[in-house]
């Protein structure tokens, strides 16, 4: 394949370098999607109406785990489950649970499938502080896009939901596979 002298494929163009101003802009947006997504990462605690802790950050990885249930039938939320899906160590997801438990949000519970597991039961407080976090998001993701059109803000929310169902649906697939 030929390329040219800034090493991209021959006839098309070169993405632009990044700025101290803003963001990198390349010519093909999926070639910044990645950056994008590493960005977005980093900009999640924006403080909009009531700000949210980091600890408070942390928590709710592990509460949304409890709150979404089983990916199939049979399957409870236990600790192991909560470090599957945030793909971390079972020490690290140990130590993120006994937190929310501590913090009143998750209580551990006997499974009424296997007697010997414990699973994890979101608490009315957990559920509270889930709905607020909620809103929190919501309430950035209106601030950020507030001069958008509001059939742009919606297209965008329904393609982000359509994404994290096939990332979701891809994960699914490459452990069955």
């Amino acid at each position: 394949m030929e390329t040219s002298s800034a090493g991209q494929p021959a006839g098309q163009p070169a993405p632009q370098p990044s700025s101290a101003e803003g963001p990198s802009v390349a010519v093909d947006p999926l070639d910044a999607v990645g950056q994008a997504f590493s960005r977005l990462r980093r900009a999640s605690a924006l403080s909009v109406g009531s700000p949210v802790s980091r600890k408070d950050m942390t928590r709710t990885l592990v509460l949304n785990i409890v709150d979404e249930g089983p990916e199939r039938d049979g399957q409870e939320i236990t600790v192991g489950v909560v470090a599957e899906r945030l793909v971390v160590d079972p020490s690290v997801a140990s130590r993120m649970v006994t937190d929310c438990i501590s913090a009143g949000y998750l209580i551990r519970a006997a499974s009424q499938q296997d007697g010997r597991r414990t699973i994890l039961q979101m608490t009315d407080e957990g559920l509270a502080m889930l709905a607020a976090f909620r809103r929190h998001q919501r309430a950035a993701f209106e601030f950020i896009t507030q001069d958008w059109p509001d059939d742009e803000r919606r297209q965008l929310a329904r393609l982000l939901i359509k994404y994290v169902d096939a990332v979701a649906q891809a994960q699914g697939a490459s452990v069955e596979g």
